[in-house]
């Protein structure tokens, strides 16, 4: 993939991952569009990469995300890439915990979002020269982590749709990719959670530097290694993660 002269519209960008991902491709050459649901964190993401262009959008409304994509290819024809990176993740005792508007909101940001923005998106990218959809899922996809059982589930099931895209897709020239991230130090879940994980720099250094180089599906440290595991591994994998 060429990192250069994109339209990059990017979900969850204001800080963490996103952000990351975001100022790499911006470095890169490339016009950034970058959503969040807090004003107040996007704007402290401009302030700091003032050629960050930035929309407020909960893309947890179905709504909001249609006219988000009409705003997106109205304003910026020449947008070839989208970014499905915004997720929550919440740690769920589920024979404790009864509030499901909080648990489907997991479900609609993490999944429903990125494949109704993908499809939204389609007819418009079909028509660009490069275009791409890459999405990021997690190293839990392939081992989940009991804890947080409805986001290992939710990234499970992106990066399964990831695969099927990628094989519908392959006749209209429009690339998919997947980032696929461990623990990264950001703080997905709640401040101070992810102290354990990856430096956020290496991670996107890394895996930005890989789908240049052409790769369609990238880890990192742990991630890498359950995303290439087998079956008896990925097992082990979840008892090691689950039994601590």
């Amino acid at each position: 993939m060429n990192l250069s002269n994109n339209t990059v519209l990017l979900t969850g960008g204001a800080s963490g991952i996103g952000l990351a991902l975001a100022v790499r491709f911006l470095q890169a050459g490339s016009q950034v569009i970058v959503i969040g649901r807090r004003a107040d964190k996007l704007a402290e993401a401009q302030q700091q990469h003032p050629g960050l262009i930035t929309r407020e959008c909960d893309v947890a409304d179905a709504a909001a995300r249609t006219e988000l994509v009409r705003w997106a290819t109205a304003e910026y024809p020449g947008l070839n890439v989208l970014v499905n990176n915004a997720g929550i993740q919440h740690r769920v005792q589920l024979a404790e915990d009864a509030d499901w508007e909080e648990r489907r909101q997991e479900i609609v940001i993490n999944v429903e979002a990125p494949i109704h923005l993908a499809m939204l998106l389609i007819p418009h990218l079909r028509q660009q020269a490069t275009p791409a959809i890459i999405n990021v899922t997690s190293g839990l996809s392939f081992a989940p982590a009991a804890f947080v059982p409805i986001y290992s589930a939710t990234k499970a099931a992106l990066h399964s749709f990831t695969l099927s895209l990628r094989h519908q897709l392959k006749p209209t020239g429009i690339s998919v990719l997947e980032i696929v991230p461990p623990a990264v130090n950001t703080d997905l879940g709640g401040p101070g959670l992810h102290t354990f994980g990856a430096n956020v720099d290496e991670f996107a250094d890394s895996v930005m530097a890989r789908l240049a180089a052409g790769e369609e599906e990238v880890g990192f440290g742990t991630s890498e290694k359950s995303r290439l595991a087998s079956r008896s591994e990925l097992d082990e994998m979840f008892r090691a993660m689950n039994n601590r």
